[in-house]
C-alpha cells in the first residue's frame, strides 16, 4: 500500500473547514451553531480477523486493519462535514475523533467538533 492510503483528512475543495484548534487566525466566529457529529461502526470480516491473529504471533502491522480504520475514520469524517453544511456552518473548530469497540463485533469511529459560521477579520 502507498502512503495515500493511510492518510485522512479533508481535500483543498471542500467548502467545509474542518480544524482541530479553538479558532482560525484571520477569521473572527460569527455564530456558534453546536456540536456535530458523524458516526460510523464496521465489522472485521472472518478472513482479516484470522490474518490479523496469525500476523499478531510473529509481529508488525496490521496493514488490512489499519487500511480498514483510514477508510473508516474519513467515512465518520464526511458525515460530520455534511451535518455541519446541513446546519449551516461553514466551519468545525475543535475536531476530534472518538474509537471504541462496539460489542465485541466492530469499531466504533466518531467524528465531532463545534459548527460554526466564521468570516474573515
Amino acid at each position: 500500500m502507498g502512503i495515500e492510503e493511510y492518510g485522512g483528512g479533508q481535500t483543498g475543495k471542500s467548502d467545509i473547514l474542518v480544524v482541530t484548534t479553538n479558532d482560525v487566525p484571520g477569521h473572527r466566529v460569527e455564530q456558534v451553531i453546536g456540536e456535530v457529529f458523524g458516526l460510523t461502526v464496521r465489522s472485521r470480516h472472518l478472513g482479516s480477523q484470522i490474518g490479523a491473529g496469525l500476523k499478531s504471533l510473529v509481529g508488525g502491522e496490521l496493514r488490512g486493519l489499519t487500511k480498514t480504520l483510514v477508510e473508516t475514520r474519513n467515512q465518520a469524517m464526511e458525515r460530520l462535514i455534511e451535518q455541519a453544511r446541513a446546519r449551516g456552518a461553514n466551519a468545525v473548530l475543535m475536531f476530534r475523533f472518538d474509537v471504541t469497540e462496539a460489542a465485541d463485533v466492530g469499531t466504533e469511529v466518531c467524528a465531532y467538533g463545534t459548527a460554526v459560521v466564521l468570516s474573515k477579520e
